[in-house]
């Protein structure tokens, strides 16, 4: 997992460069792509019997949702710091706390309450609407976010009924198919050799990070591994500096500790739940 995000903030740092020269819907189509190549390898060797789902009405509209959420990041970070845009992306559980307690009905006590509260509050920290500190391309993340806690929440639904491969299996169809309907009207072919590396990376370094993603899961529970998702912040900062030279001022760093602590604690605490729900 830690491998993987090391690899899904490469390819959000090689999308923010590319940015220059192509449309973010390009992009993440090659991105899904990669997915797309790396599924390919996985069927390769579990076999077509993974596409077997129970539910494929949910799997494509999931798949669907799965390209749209990250079209509507690369698209933010053409303006936003890379940093700044991952740590508002972490709004993400906090979003999928609120949506499993209001439309699943999971029991969500006070201490989840008030840290969901917390985390948007350090949200708004890193923002800091109304003084004109961040681009308002930031509300894009948002909403990728929010889409991103819609398919984490379609996924608590299918993982009763379908694998995680066969999850991964249809989101890599099912976005890649959505993003090729207007891939042409927007489709630019690169003409430098700069291009055309960072384009393969990201395919490449898509692919073989959902590979070891799907491997973590499979390996180990999701809730025990869940955390190191937040390595991606960390990356995601030293990114920036390098390539950008984004230096998170005081401000975003303390509204990024909030976010990832009270995340963190989120997590524990579906943890316990988690392990309450299982108790015999």
């Amino acid at each position: 997992m830690g491998c993987g995000m090391f690899l899904f903030a490469a390819v959000d740092a090689q999308a923010k460069l590319l940015t220059e020269n192509f449309h973010p819907i390009q992009i993440t189509w090659i991105r899904q792509f990669g997915l797309l190549l790396g599924v390919a390898v996985f069927l390769a060797l579990r076999g077509v019997n993974v596409l077997k789902t129970k539910k494929p009405g949910l799997q494509i509209l999931r798949g669907t949702i799965a390209g749209l959420s990250p079209t509507l990041f690369v698209t933010a970070v053409a303006y936003v710091a890379l940093a700044d845009a991952v740590a508002v992306s972490f709004v993400a559980p906090f979003i999928v706390t609120l949506m499993a307690g209001l439309i699943l009905r999971e029991p969500v006590g006070w201490r989840r309450w008030l840290a969901i509260s917390i985390g948007f509050g350090g949200a708004l920290i890193v923002i800091r609407p109304g003084l004109g500190v961040m681009h308002p391309a930031v509300g894009l993340v948002f909403l990728a976010a929010a889409l991103f806690a819609v398919r984490q929440i379609i996924s608590r639904h299918i993982t009763q009924f379908d694998s995680v491969g066969t999850t991964i299996a249809y989101t890599a169809i099912a976005s890649t198919a959505v993003l090729t309907i207007p891939l042409p009207f927007v489709w630019v072919w690169p003409d430098n050799a700069r291009d055309i590396a960072l384009l393969a990376s990201v395919a490449v370094m898509a692919s073989f990070g959902e590979l070891l993603v799907i491997k973590a899961l499979e390996v180990a529970q999701a809730v025990a591994i869940a955390p190191i998702q937040y390595t991606l912040l960390v990356w995601g900062t030293l990114y920036g500096i390098v390539l950008f030279g984004d230096f998170p001022d005081a401000w975003t760093s303390l509204g990024a500790i909030i976010i990832v602590a009270t995340g963190l604690y989120t997590l524990q605490r579906e943890r316990i739940a988690e392990g309450k729900r299982n108790a015999p």
